[in-house]
């Protein structure tokens, strides 16, 4: 346990020109007297580490001192080959710096350990888009990706779902791929937005820095905005009578969140069937999901989609009497 945690240390002072005693202490999870006792540790079994004393102190390497990734186990050198996607890498026009960067790494590592980019490449491949499109890498990728990395701001023309364009001067945070679809987070004005990167028309990227919010979180950020867009889509409300067996499909032929949601707040009745209101997009898409169910599920409102089900049940009826 602790020799790890010295050999973290010396990788995160490798990675930075200085950390204090405060710092180390919140990466490795320890007291900052233990990160003391650790510095001496790692001082006295020949790693260079010096204190530097004073308010402003900390801890740092002296004379640019290295160490061999010697740390890794296989899995973990297995798995730092598994932490990119190659077709979202090419994209994004980064295939060659992260080419040299395995390279690099692969150096690096102990000769016990060289075939790990073999070995993780034989057992794992990242497909990122969906079966039925054909993906295609938008246009005006590359020049964001090259904002998102510089922290640059950008002028950019954007076609809205209308096919209105606006001009937009954007903070570019960051960029998602979702499904096969790129999307960019960006800092519009005094908010965080996201917008398909397939909808730019221009880009131009300036040369003015931007700072970036140290508490911005990607990943949580875009949780957050999906879910929302989810929740946005469902606009439309359909009332169900649900058999046992329909309760259990429901979630598998409709919005799952929207199905539990429903299935969670309905009303049992006395033949044992459940009483549901769901939420869904409109009526086509609540037609097309729901007549997957058949009889395990009655359509009780709205009438107009009642009547519906009732038409296609005369038609099934019709061509297989």
């Amino acid at each position: 346990m602790r020799a790890a945690r010295l050999i973290k240390m010396v990788l995160l002072l490798q990675s930075r020109p200085s950390m204090t005693a405060a710092e180390l202490a919140a990466e490795l999870e320890v007291s900052e007297r233990t990160v003391t006792r650790d510095a001496l540790a790692l001082s006295e079994a020949g790693v260079p580490v010096y204190a530097d004393r004073g308010r402003s102190g900390g801890y740092r390497l002296v004379g640019g001192y290295r160490t061999r990734l010697t740390g890794l186990a296989r899995g973990e050198a297995e798995a730092l080959f598994l932490s990119g996607l190659p077709g979202a890498l090419r994209d994004m026009g980064l295939e060659d710096a992260a080419s040299a960067a395995r390279l690099k790494v692969s150096a690096a590592l102990l000769p016990s350990l060289r075939d790990a980019p073999a070995s993780a490449a034989r057992r794992f491949h990242l497909d990122a888009p969906g079966w039925y499109q054909e993906p295609e890498t938008p246009e005006l990728l590359a020049p964001l990706a090259e904002a998102v990395w510089d922290d640059r701001r950008v002028e950019a023309r954007y076609r809205r779902g209308d096919g209105t364009e606006v001009e937009r001067d954007l903070e570019p945070y960051g960029l998602v791929l979702k499904a096969g679809v790129w999307y960019v987070c960006a800092l519009a004005g005094s908010s965080h937005r996201t917008y398909r990167v397939d909808r730019f028309t221009g880009v131009a990227v300036g040369e003015e820095r931007f700072v970036r919010d140290p508490e911005f979180d990607l990943a949580a950020f875009w949780t957050e905005r999906a879910a929302e867009f989810a929740r946005s889509l469902l606009r439309a409300e359909v009332v169900l009578r649900l058999t046992e067996a329909g309760a259990g499909r429901l979630p598998y032929v409709t919005d799952r969140a929207a199905a539990e949601e429903a299935l969670a707040a309905g009303e049992r009745d006395a033949d044992g069937r459940l009483t549901v209101a769901l939420r869904t997009e409109n009526e086509d898409v609540a037609f097309g999901q729901l007549l997957g169910l058949g009889p395990e599920a009655e359509v009780l409102a709205p009438k107009s989609l009642r009547a519906r089900f009732a038409a296609a049940a005369r038609g099934l009826a019709e061509l297989y009497r």
